[in-house]
């Protein structure tokens, strides 16, 4: 066999590399796997919108009982996180004081009630010698004052004895309602003044949330609007409640309005003082949703880039309601349950480019595509 020419060679090589370079041209990109971070699935639930609110958890009925005297406290009998009922005994203060103060207060009512009994025959006895021409009549008035003083005098040592009396009655430390004992401020052997915090009770029936929303959307408020929230130590749960008040002026620093909300807490699973965050459920739908960012808004409608036939299409669609507090947004038609759009970054992706799904996403996807 002859030898080829390095010319002939060298043609033969470059038409080689030629058809390469167009079978190379004509094979399809390989797709573009998406992972759970680039997609969402359209899912049928409810969604919600309103004024999005932050507050406390309050105990809606709380009393804190105070010393009505300065003395000693002899006894406690109730410890925090302890159920009362109401009338129940908490504390016992020292009488040994009071119980001599009583003693006194008695003697001057028994005193003053005798002398009163004296002043009366007095003056009976000078108006029989006044009517018999025997004393003038100033002497009549002169028993008929003293008669006067001395039922003064019985009044005041009488309001003496009850002052006693209902002091000796503050030395049991009662519970003003049943409840929870929320702080026992004091112990054995303390000495205390009027007004000395002792006990701090609480009903935990019944809750009240104190919020804030924005001011401008003031006008989605109403009393007896439902509010759903959740709290610090239950997850996602969801508590529901009922707005009873609201504020009638802005706080100026903050511009936002400050609500009251009646929340149930028959089990007693929600404690005071706990945070919270919510908002006010003006309106509430079953309906198709997506995250806010699987919206694609850079035209003049609202889009979706879906995944039909492992390409990227480009989907026109109708929205309904936006949930700003989890940034959902319903999808009134143009995409159906279980249907894989792009999110985020992924939306860069040009329209008609091939991809494929990862398992993950494909699962999820086929599972909601068949409880249609």
């Amino acid at each position: 066999m002859k030898a080829l020419t390095p010319v002939l060679l060298a043609c033969l090589l470059f038409a080689g590399c030629g058809r390469g370079k167009e079978q190379a041209a004509q094979e399809p990109p390989p797709p573009i796997v998406l992972g759970p971070a680039d997609v969402a699935v359209v899912v049928l639930r409810q969604i919600r919108t309103g004024p999005a609110l932050t507050g406390t958890l309050t105990a809606e009925q709380q009393a804190t009982v105070r010393a009505q005297m300065a003395t000693t406290v002899l006894e406690t009998y109730a410890e925090p996180g302890q159920p009362v009922r109401q009338g129940e005994a908490l504390a016992r203060l020292d009488t040994a004081a009071l119980r001599d103060d009583l003693a006194s207060a008695q003697s001057g009512v028994t005193n003053a009630r005798s002398n009163l009994a004296l002043t009366e025959r007095e003056e009976e006895r000078q108006r029989e010698l006044g009517r018999a021409g025997i004393v003038a009549a100033r002497d009549v008035e002169i028993a008929h004052q003293r008669t006067v003083a001395a039922r003064s005098s019985l009044a005041q040592a009488r309001a003496q004895l009850a002052s006693a009396q209902e002091q000796l009655g503050h030395t049991r430390i009662d519970a003003p309602f049943s409840g929870v004992v929320s702080e026992r401020l004091v112990s054995g052997g303390d000495v205390v003044q009027p007004g000395t915090a002792l006990y701090t009770v609480v009903d935990p029936e019944t809750l009240q949330l104190e919020a804030s929303i924005p001011a401008e959307q003031l006008s989605a408020l109403r009393i007896g609007a439902p509010i759903e929230f959740t709290v610090n130590g239950f997850g996602d749960r969801t508590f529901r409640g009922q707005i009873t008040r609201i504020n009638p002026s802005a706080d100026p620093a903050t511009r936002q309005v400050r609500v009251y909300a009646e929340v149930p807490n028959a089990g007693g699973e929600l404690v005071a003082g706990l945070f919270a965050e919510g908002r006010v459920a003006t309106e509430s739908r079953l309906g198709l949703t997506l995250p806010a960012d699987a919206i694609d808004r850079r035209m003049a409608k609202p889009a979706v880039l879906a995944v039909r036939n492992s390409r990227v299409e480009r989907i026109e669609v109708q929205l309904g309601l936006a949930d700003e507090r989890e940034q959902r947004v319903e999808v009134r038609n143009g995409v159906r349950q279980g249907e894989v759009v792009l999110r985020s970054a992924a939306q860069g992706i040009t329209p008609g480019t091939p991809v494929q799904l990862s398992p993950a996403v494909q699962q999820t996807s086929e599972r909601l595509a068949q409880n249609l």
